[in-house]
């Protein structure tokens, strides 16, 4: 049993994909499948059950995936501390980041960063907030940023900026029925929204409170993975949806959106990282570029 074996065991295992896994560990498809392959022979287990065109994890893998991540984590631990010792400015930091922070707001800072850091390699996983939370729970990330709600007390919290959310239908749609002014009726309009976990889907979820409602209450006609879905769909007509403005400004602006006029809190984003866990010198920079411009 190799370090490599298991770095690829739990990629396949958390993304349930082997060629997802391999891209996203730069390796192919075959050398991935061959380490799996290897590590079954070695230990006679069968870790996964092929299923169709998918893969799920057998009893046994699901009991070694956590001692596996264990291992891992124990493993980039020693890494850290000796990158420390040998020159704070190389290693590598993994960061987990939400959908809009990720796809909009992170790039140009993890350059700025880069330009002043070229020789630290920095990892970024994309997940929703709930997503994000377990990476850095687990240990499996140094980083993590997102802009919904977090529960565990275990993680620390440092706001770095701020978000817009707005409400948003198609051009040619009708404005919402409005209840007073400025108040609409929630239960009216056909809502577009993501997956269970991720803080965009929060924000109906927080104005559906303030009248009283579930989501559950709310015609939801569509459930999405991807924020760029969520817009596509609603360009198209499919109804509204609350959304980060960095994610449909170009698409108000060229008029195939348009934003409801509608008293929406801004939210923060933040910066997780665990309190116990160690982070070596190359994330401890990281923390305070991205926190340079922090509002507060």
């Amino acid at each position: 049993m190799t370090l490599d074996q298991l770095r690829i065991f739990v990629a396949v295992a958390e993304r349930r994909h082997v060629t997802k896994a391999a891209a996203a560990l730069g390796m192919t498809q075959s050398a991935a499948s061959a380490a799996i392959a290897a590590l079954e022979r070695r230990h006679g287990a069968k870790l996964f059950d092929r299923i169709g065109r998918g893969i799920e994890l057998t009893d046994i893998g699901r009991r070694f995936l956590p001692e596996a991540r264990a291992v891992l984590e124990q493993m980039n631990a020693a890494r850290a501390v000796l990158d420390d010792v040998a020159d704070p400015t190389t290693g590598s930091v993994a960061i987990a980041a939400s959908q809009t922070i990720a796809n909009y707001w992170l790039p140009r800072r993890l350059t700025a960063y880069h330009t002043d850091n070229p020789r630290v390699r920095l990892d970024v996983q994309i997940g929703n907030t709930r997503q994000v939370e377990e990476a850095v729970l687990e240990g499996r990330c140094d980083l993590g940023l997102v802009e919904g709600r977090t529960e565990s007390d275990a993680l620390l919290r440092r706001q770095v900026d701020h978000d817009r959310l707005v409400l948003v239908v198609a051009s040619d749609r009708p404005f919402p029925k409005e209840i007073s002014p400025g108040h609409l009726d929630l239960r009216s309009v056909s809502w577009v929204v993501r997956e269970a976990g991720s803080g965009t889907r929060a924000g109906l979820e927080d104005l559906a409170a303030k009248d009283g409602l579930t989501l559950s209450d709310l015609p939801v006609f569509l459930v999405l993975p991807g924020n760029e879905a969520v817009r596509e769909a609603v360009e198209a007509g499919a109804g509204a949806t609350i959304i980060s403005e960095h994610v449909v400004a170009s698409a108000i602006a060229d008029s195939r959106l348009k934003a409801i006029p509608i008293d929406l809190p801004p939210r923060d984003f933040m910066l997780l990282r665990h309190r116990d866990r160690h982070i070596g010198a190359a994330a401890q920079a990281l923390m305070r570029h991205l926190s340079a411009e922090s509002p507060s």
